[in-house]
Formats: structure tokens, sequence, C-alpha cells
């Protein structure tokens, strides 16, 4: 397949400047087939940002960053209007949200206004200035990141937020092997200097569409609605269960996240393993409640363990 052909150079691409994570990889390429965004949570120094940007050199598209700070404003990421002298009107001066891959780089360190400023981005792929909305161009993606152990100057993303992201994704530790191998790559050059787009803008665009067509079975989408069902049983139950299930939208995401695994894998049908691989990264995230990241994961694991699956031909439409 073409698209699949597409992601895996995207994917020598990264593996050339990121060592050992191929699995965040896939799922992360997983996300861009299917539209969604993600967010990348771990300690400072992880690589979150070095997997960001070399995505989006591989994909040749317009490519923005944004630093979060206490300071920033909304108007900081979404652009604003100001008086043009020269024309003697107002002129809108666009935000950095105009571009097709925005990293979102230490969200959580913005306050909750400026937060709340691409929510309407990253829902709708447009942007409402002072009463104008302007489509932002196809595709349109955004990577955030955020350190989970700061406390102070950090401002928790809501439950709202949260939600936008199609996938939550920790990048893990290196192994010694792993690390010995990092430092003889870096030590003297920079990888991702050499990194050269491998497709364009409209490639991406059409790989969308490809995604959207991946076959999901009936079976599949029974299995894959229960599941979330599962996620709302539980609901009020403060003995290790979540406060509210996953949402409706969340639903969505489960699907096609697993639409876009299947892609990355070289499918054009879904089979229980892209379930069962994309659950705790769509999933855990959109579990509300005052529950650490570990108890709602565990709380996904275990329905993994006991809601059963169906055995069905799942390449049959």
């Amino acid at each position: 397949m073409e698209n699949t052909h597409l992601l895996s150079q995207i994917e020598e691409n990264v593996s050339g400047v990121i060592i050992g994570k191929r699995e965040v990889t896939r799922l992360l390429l997983a996300a861009i087939a299917a539209g969604g965004h993600v967010l990348l949570e771990d300690l400072p120094g992880t690589g979150k940002t070095v997997l960001a940007k070399t995505i989006a050199k591989s994909m040749g598209c317009k490519f923005d960053r944004v630093q979060f700070t206490p300071d920033l404003l909304p108007s900081d990421v979404t652009g604003l209007s100001f008086f043009n002298q020269e024309k003697n009107a107002f002129t809108f001066k666009e935000g950095p949200v105009f571009t097709n891959i925005l990293l979102a780089d230490e969200i959580n360190r913005a306050t909750p206004r400026t937060q709340s400023s691409l929510l309407e981005c990253m829902a709708e792929r447009q942007v409402t200035v002072d009463g104008t909305t302007r489509s932002l161009e196809a595709p349109f993606f955004v990577i955030a990141t955020q350190n989970p152990v700061e406390t102070i100057g950090c401002f928790p993303l809501p439950e709202a937020q949260l939600d936008r992201f199609l996938m939550k994704l920790d990048m893990g530790s290196l192994t010694l092997q792993e690390e010995r191998e990092m430092l003889d790559r870096h030590i003297r050059e920079e990888p991702l200097s050499h990194i050269e787009a491998v497709c364009t803008g409209e490639d991406i665009r059409q790989l969308q569409l490809a995604c959207r067509e991946v076959f999901i079975h009936d079976d599949l989408k029974n299995y894959l609605v229960s599941f979330v069902q599962e996620t709302r049983r539980c609901e009020g139950n403060m003995q290790g269960c979540a406060v509210a299930g996953v949402s409706p939208r969340g639903t969505l995401a489960f699907a096609r996240a697993a639409q876009g695994l299947a892609l990355v894998n070289g499918r054009d049908y879904v089979v229980p393993e892209d379930l069962k691989a994309v659950a705790i990264p769509v999933l855990s995230h959109r579990l509300m409640g005052d529950f650490e990241q570990t108890r709602k994961t565990k709380l996904i694991q275990e329905l993994l363990s006991h809601v059963a699956l169906p055995t069905e031909d799942w390449s049959k439409r």
C-alpha cells in the first residue's frame, strides 16, 4: 500500500534521530493518520520536543512552536487585530496556530485562559477572533508536551482540554544499550539537521482520507462500544474507578485511532490487536476524576482483561 510506504518512510526518519521509541512513534503516526492531536507527557530531557520536530521535518509541512509560559496570552497563540495606520483600518496578524503542525511546548505552564485558546483550533480547525472565524489549513495537527513532576508555575489541563487529544503518550526510559547508542549517535553531530521531508501536506491529507475508509467489522464495533460503556458502569464509585467514564468523543477517538494503527501496520481493516494497542493511550486520560494516571491506566488494563473479544474474520466486509 502506498500509504503504508509513506508511513514507513516517516518512521525510518524518526528512528534515525530517536532511539528505542518504535512503539511511541507508531502510535504517533497512527494519530496523524487519524487526524487527531497528541499529548506527550514525561520527564524533562526524554526527547519529547525532538520527536515532535523530527515528525514535522519528515512531513514537509509548515511547522510552528509555542513555548507556553504563565505570561502567554491567548492572542499570542491565535493572533490579533491591530490598527494599521497606513491602511487606516484594522489588520489581522495571524498567530502560530496558522500552520500545519503546532508544537505546544510545556502546555501546562500557561494559564487556563491561554490553554483554552486551543480548544476551538483543535476541535473545529478554525479560529475566531473579534467575531471573525478563520479556517485553518489542513492538515492541522497539535503535538503538546508537558512534564508530569513539575508543580510550581504549572496549571493542570482541564478535562475538556484533555478530551481534545486523541492520544496521551509517555516517552518511557531507555535501556542501557539504547542510551549508549544515543550517545554514539549524538556526541559528534545533530541527526535532526540531516532529516529531509519524505512527503507533503497533500500526501498527509490523502492519508487521512484513506484512514477513514479502513474497515471495522461490526463485531469489533460492538466490542468497542461495550468497552467504553464498561468505563461508565463504575461512575461515582470512589473505590478505584473513575468518577465519570469515557465520553462519546472518546468512543469515536477509539475507533479512529484503531483505524490509524491498522494503516500503520499495513492493513485496510482493523483487528483486535489494534484496539488493544490504542486503548490505554486513547482512553485512560479521558477518565474523569481525582485519580492519578497510574490508577486510570490500571482500570483500562483490567477492562482489557475481562471484556470478551469476539472471534471472526476481521477482513470480511
